[in-house]
């Protein structure tokens, strides 16, 4: 007797020491609990033991690792917390060891109808850290004797201690990782920058969804700035101190896309080396978003649905269901509604993320924020240039007041550094302006636009003119009267006319 608990002790501390190896040496959580779950099985001469986590938000246990014939099969599986021995050592917060399952009203047999196995005795015993219950650690029909009944009970929570300490690291873990990543893929919040009545809108809608955690669709033609304002839309909520993540849907094969968005498990493709964090773990409380929608496939399109409605998802290659926190902010240049008649775009996708439309005036809507955008893409350009500021003169403003802008902020963005490289002697004139956009503002191309905004091409010279003097001056009324020759009344009556506000 003496002889059998000598080997049974070295065994014990041979499976504690394994794991608590593992916990030392393995940062990816499955492996650790694997781990425990595998040598709890072997000391205990049980058919199978599993970690189940506690998710709280939903209140149901997890599977997170499993043994036994159907073990695998398991992991990922979910259940109500609140059925099962599982469960009672989940509620109660103590350890539980029953006998005979079948007299225990506790019992849930939804494990075995799964699995095909015959609960008869079970130890469950709760997971804690701190003051917080984590899961639970489940080891099923252990049969080392009922003479050691509670010797199997305390060497199960022994076990669990470990398995506790290891959810607990691989928490920490997970999180320091998403949000290392997370900070390397964030971009500096660039500002918004206008003070016309579509911007002022614009912000007023972003304003108003921001708190909520409703899913918002952009739409707009490319480059009218449709990450600024879901990166507006971020700061503005209570997710602001969380990652915004973003991901470009057009930039990516549809084989690559999926794993970028859900991520991906080791060996699930050629090439799959290690697991991967998809965005939407990176930005586990933030907000991702998903731009270029219209050119997502329609299989990643199913699985999106899926995520935005249950708001879980599987990493590829994978079987465990991952739950997320996650506020999605769509934007797409295409016409969803003529994709969705040409079955190109699912209609339940679009309606999921269309609950609220935000809709971007391009640049000629909003001609008035001109002179204002240029001043301000002018200074971070003589910035990186390293070149003195240049004078735009009023030809060369007149000139781009009448452009449709076919490229919206970023083509605008790009002339202001052609121009500040192309500057003569410190001023941009026409002559430095590229020459399909003198074409186009000297021939007049632009009628149907200025047309279609009721305001003419000649208005919008002016009022780009009256605009460049005030911020020339200071907006000093006085001085940019002066420098247009014109009076200071005839100036008031201009600024009043054309609704221009200092920003």
């Amino acid at each position: 007797m003496n002889q059998n608990n000598a080997i049974f002790d070295h065994t014990t501390m041979m499976a504690l020491l394994e794991a608590s190896r593992a916990i030392i040496s393995e940062s990816q959580l499955d492996r650790v609990l694997d781990c425990v779950v595998t040598q709890a099985t072997t000391v205990l001469n049980a058919e199978g033991a599993s970690v189940l986590l506690h998710d709280a938000s939903r209140n149901e246990l997890i599977f997170l690792a499993a043994t036994g014939p159907k073990g695998p099969q398991l992991v990922g599986d979910r259940f109500d917390a609140s059925l099962g021995i599982a469960g009672q050592a989940l509620r109660t917060g103590r350890a539980v060891h029953v006998d005979d399952v079948s007299r225990n009203r506790n019992f849930f047999d939804g494990v075995d109808q799964k699995t095909r196995m015959q609960t008869h005795n079970v130890i469950a015993v709760p997971l804690i850290h701190g003051e917080e219950v984590l899961g639970v650690v489940e080891v099923v029909n252990p049969s080392r004797g009922h003479s050691q009944n509670q010797d199997d009970l305390q060497l199960v929570e022994v076990f669990a201690n470990l398995a506790a300490a290891a959810v607990r690291s691989g928490k920490e873990y997970d999180r320091i990782s998403r949000d290392n990543r997370g900070l390397r893929e964030a971009v500096p919040t660039p500002d918004i920058v206008g003070q016309s009545k579509q911007v002022r809108d614009v912000m007023r809608l972003c304003q108003k969804v921001a708190p909520s955690h409703t899913t918002v669709m952009i739409t707009g033609e490319t480059g009218t700035g449709k990450e600024l304002v879901a990166h507006a839309i971020h700061e503005f909520s209570g997710r602001s101190d969380k990652p915004f993540i973003a991901v470009n849907c057009a930039a990516l094969p549809e084989t690559l896309l999926e794993s970028e968005i859900f991520g991906h498990e080791k060996g699930a493709f050629t090439g799959a080396t290690t697991r991967k964090l998809g965005r939407f773990e990176l930005a586990d409380g933030g907000t991702l978003f998903l731009d270029e929608l219209g050119d997502m496939s329609q299989a990643t399109q199913v699985k999106l649905l899926r995520v935005l409605q249950e708001r879980e998802f599987v990493r590829v290659g994978g079987t465990q269901t991952i739950v997320c926190d996650v506020r999605v902010v769509a934007a797409t240049n295409r016409d969803l509604k003529q994709d969705m008649q040409d079955h190109r775009f699912r209609p339940d996708l679009y309606y999921r993320l269309n609950v609220f439309p935000i809709v971007l005036p391009p640049l000629r809507d909003r001609i008035d924020d001109l002179p204002i955008l240029v001043d301000h893409f002018m200074n971070m350009v003589i910035a990186s240039l390293d070149v003195p500021p240049p004078r735009i003169t009023d030809d060369a403003m007149a000139a781009m007041a009448g452009y449709t802008w076919p490229g919206n902020i970023r083509e605008l963005r790009n002339v202001v550094e052609r121009c500040a490289l192309l500057a003569d002697g410190g001023e941009i004139g026409v002559q430095n302006l590229p020459p399909e956009l003198v074409h186009q503002s000297a021939t007049g191309d632009d009628q149907q636009t200025a047309v279609a905004t009721g305001t003419s091409k000649l208005a919008n010279q002016e009022k780009a003119s009256i605009i460049k003097a005030l911020q020339d001056a200071n907006w000093n009324q006085s001085a940019a009267a002066r420098a247009l020759g014109i009076s200071r009344d005839h100036l008031r009556y201009r600024i009043k006319k054309y609704q221009i506000a200092r920003p």
